[in-house]
C-alpha cells in the first residue's frame, strides 16, 4: 500500500462518529425529528453502523445544525431550506438568492 492511500486509510479510521443521542444533545434537535430531517433533506445522510445504528459524521452534525438556524432562526420553510441546500451544493446559491429576491420583489429586468 502506498503511503498517500495508508494516510487516506488512517484518516478515515480516525474519523470520528456520532450516535443519534449525541447529535440530539450537541444540536439541541429531538431525535424524532433528526430522523424526520433525513428524510426531508437528501444531503442529510448518516452512514448506518453494522448493527443498523445511525452514525453521524461531523459534517452531518455541522448539516444539522445549518438546516436548524434555516428552519429556526431565518424562518425558512423545509422546502425552501431543502432548495437553499441544494443550490449551495451545486454552487448557484448567490445566483439563486438574487432570482428569488427579484422573484419577490416582482421586478422582473
Amino acid at each position: 500500500m502506498s503511503s498517500a492511500a495508508s494516510v487516506a486509510v488512517s484518516e478515515e479510521q480516525d474519523e470520528r462518529y456520532y450516535r443519534i443521542g449525541e447529535v440530539s444533545r450537541i444540536t439541541e434537535i429531538r431525535p424524532f425529528v433528526l430522523r424526520y430531517w433525513e428524510e426531508e433533506f437528501p444531503l442529510l445522510q448518516p452512514v448506518k453502523g453494522h448493527q443498523g445504528y445511525r452514525l453521524y459524521r461531523q459534517q452531518d452534525v455541522d448539516l444539522v445544525l445549518k438546516i436548524k438556524r434555516l428552519l429556526y432562526d431565518e424562518g425558512f420553510t423545509i422546502a425552501g431550506a431543502r432548495r437553499h441546500l441544494r443550490d449551495l451544493e451545486n454552487g448557484g446559491g448567490l445566483e439563486a438568492a438574487v432570482e428569488e429576491l427579484t422573484a419577490s420583489t416582482g421586478d422582473r429586468s
